[in-house]
């Protein structure tokens, strides 16, 4: 086991998979020499040439309608986008070519393409730096959305996800990306990454995250526990299958659930969450699910972003609200 930060894990996996597969290629603005914004491609270029670490020009269109010529060709491109806002301009390429080549082929051609997004807010940055996107993607057929919740996952997940012969949207919270966790960089990568994960067991109230929003959940089952209430943290992982399983099997046992994520409230993935948990468990809730999630406007300057995303105290105050049934 090694400690590192999730940028370290992210760009450990990546080494990794440049090894393993000769057909693995990098593709970003400024992923080479600089390393990324971030330093998650930092030294990858030096060591595996300027042929599979490719720096792009300033134009996502291009290199997501790049990527989708290499993957017919059979190799497996990972692309970088600078910042979640930055996304937008390949929109076109990801939800009508890359989501739908295999199906438009018959099964014939395969997408193994993998788009990371840094995404979320919380580093004190603006909106187009700081948004949560993802359930455009997680609502388009076709794709595959994974988000981890550390370095550990982030590791793992990273080399799950490039090899996978589907597309996937990989969602790196940007401002998780200095947390330092433990990571076992030797052990053979097992287990399947498109499954929701106990991070903690509770009795009285399930805790349902994903991403940057994991930790929070944590810290929050821990001030709720001095208080004298047990909490479960799930953590989603997968936004695109949905593994709702364990979900609905933790709240038939406590008979409460909380959902919390970055984004709006407003016809964000906790709606679906809440949904499929009402349905099934319905005889079973002691209190209806309760949503925590952004305000429904763009995301506000820096000095404001405190007062947009949740933190320890809104989810305690929706923990207080379903267990006051």
């Amino acid at each position: 086991m090694t400690s590192m930060t999730m940028v370290q894990a992210l760009n450990a996996g990546l080494r990794r998979a440049l090894e393993d597969d000769p057909k693995v290629l990098l593709m970003g603005e400024d992923i080479g020499p600089l390393g990324g914004v971030f330093r998650v491609t930092d030294g990858l270029q030096k060591d595996f040439g300027e042929d599979r670490v490719i720096d792009t020009p300033l134009a996502e269109s291009g290199i997501v309608g790049t990527a989708v010529g290499l993957a017919m060709r059979g190799y497996r491109p990972v692309l970088e986008i600078q910042f979640d806002g930055f996304v937008y301009p390949a929109f076109d390429q990801i939800v009508t070519m890359v989501a739908k080549h295999h199906y438009r082929s018959g099964g014939i051609t395969r997408m193994p393409i993998v788009i990371r997004i840094p995404y979320g807010g919380g580093i004190g940055a603006v909106e187009h730096h700081s948004e949560s996107p993802e359930a455009y993607f997680a609502h388009t057929p076709g794709l595959r959305v994974l988000t981890p919740a550390d370095a550990g996952q982030a590791y793992v997940t990273i080399q799950q996800a490039i090899a996978s012969d589907d597309p996937v949207i990989y969602f790196e919270p940007k401002r998780r990306y200095w947390d330092r966790a433990e990571v076992d960089d030797v052990a053979p990568i097992s287990g399947s990454p498109w499954s929701s994960r106990l991070v903690r067991a509770g009795d009285d109230v399930t805790l349902v995250a994903y991403g940057p929003m994991v930790r929070t959940c944590r810290e929050a089952a821990e001030a709720a526990a001095e208080d004298g209430v047990s909490c479960s943290v799930i953590d989603l992982r997968s936004l695109s299958p949905l593994d709702l399983g364990p979900v609905v099997d933790d709240v038939r046992r406590t008979g409460r659930c909380v959902v919390v994520h970055e984004a709006p409230v407003v016809l964000g993935l906790g709606a679906e969450v809440a949904s499929v948990v009402t349905e099934q468990c319905f005889f079973h809730l002691e209190a209806p699910v309760r949503r925590v999630g952004g305000a429904y406007i763009p995301y506000p300057p820096n000095r404001f972003e405190r007062h947009y995303l949740p933190d320890v105290d809104r989810v305690l105050e929706a923990i207080d609200e379903v267990t006051a049934t």
